[in-house]
């Protein structure tokens, strides 16, 4: 291996890493998936707000982006491409980011996402294998927006239900990036495909450490819980689910809320350990930074005969 590859693939976690000289590294990444609602320009600030998400959860800054983009244009107006570009380059934009470039293939499906690539400090790296036992566990969004857009596409949540993923979803994690950074982490992931299930699991299994998650502490979208409860999300839950296995303690609670903490997330929040003296200054912090939805939700534990436990 290189030596000045920092962050490889052994964890999975959320970026590599590149060590250019002893001040600056490259954090890397790419995400693209097909629409989750019908707003082309929503669409395309999600994949946006959803890509360059792995730069902030390494504590790095996005730099550059190239667009990825996949359109079946003999079937749709290129004015439904064009929102969704447009709606990518508003999140890259607000990020402090610049497009440089991309690439297009015809696709029977619309696809969109981002290349990017941004800056970090070699000695300030946010890897997900640094938590500690003694550490608090702070997520920075609420979940639900895997069942909440599912419900959208059945037909059965109104357009300010799912207003309020569009909008958690969009939420750039910048906000969150600096105030960890400013107050110090051990370790941190975005959550989204494998949902807060699964990626608490790898920074558990990253860290050689078991986290405990309360589960009625973790902020939930409104309506997340009552549509999981009438069979609502998507068919990750259980594959997630399935990935973490035996690995998992679910103690005592509820089916539907398994559910949910296990669904997909697009464009999630931070789940971040902190040392415990630090936990309420990180709090204040993101309350500062307009982070309003953070809260604890669990601590680390040495390791034990489970690998997570909710509780």
């Amino acid at each position: 291996m290189d030596p000045n590859l920092i962050v490889g693939t052994e964890t999975f976690d959320d970026a590599g890493v590149f060590r250019l000289n002893a001040n600056t590294a490259l954090v890397q990444t790419v995400d693209f998936f097909p629409p989750l609602v019908d707003d082309a320009f929503a669409f395309g600030r999600i994949a946006a707000a959803n890509a360059l998400s792995d730069v902030y959860a390494m504590g790095g800054r996005p730099l550059t982006v190239l667009n990825i983009v996949g359109f079946p244009d003999k079937d749709l107006p290129g004015e439904v491409l064009g929102e969704i570009l447009r709606g990518g380059a508003e999140r890259v934009a607000a990020a402090g980011a610049v497009i440089v470039g991309g690439h297009s293939v015809r696709d029977a499906e619309i696809k969109y996402g981002l290349a990017v690539t941004g800056l970090v400090d070699p000695s300030r790296v946010v890897s997900n294998a640094g938590a500690r036992p003694g550490d608090v566990l702070i997520l920075t969004k609420p979940i639900g927006s895997g069942t909440l857009t599912t419900a959208a596409k059945k037909g059965v949540i109104t357009e300010a239900d799912l207003a309020e993923a569009i909008e958690v979803m969009s939420e750039l994690n910048a906000a969150a990036c600096e105030a960890m950074m400013d107050v110090g982490a051990h370790a941190a992931t975005d959550i989204t495909g494998f949902g807060l299930v699964g990626h608490a699991f790898e920074v558990a299994q990253a860290g050689g450490v078991t986290l405990r998650i309360e589960a009625s502490s973790v902020p939930l979208m409104h309506e997340a819980l009552r549509l999981a409860r009438d069979g609502v999300g998507t068919r990750a839950w259980k594959s997630n689910t399935e990935y973490v296995g035996a690995a998992l303690d679910a103690g005592a609670i509820e089916p539907a809320l398994l559910t949910v903490l296990a669904d997909a997330q697009t464009s999630g929040g931070l789940l971040i350990s902190v040392p415990a003296g630090r936990a309420d200054g990180l709090i204040a912090a993101l309350q500062r930074k307009g982070v309003v939805r953070a809260a604890v939700i669990g601590a680390v534990e040495p390791r034990g005969s489970h690998v997570l436990r909710l509780t």
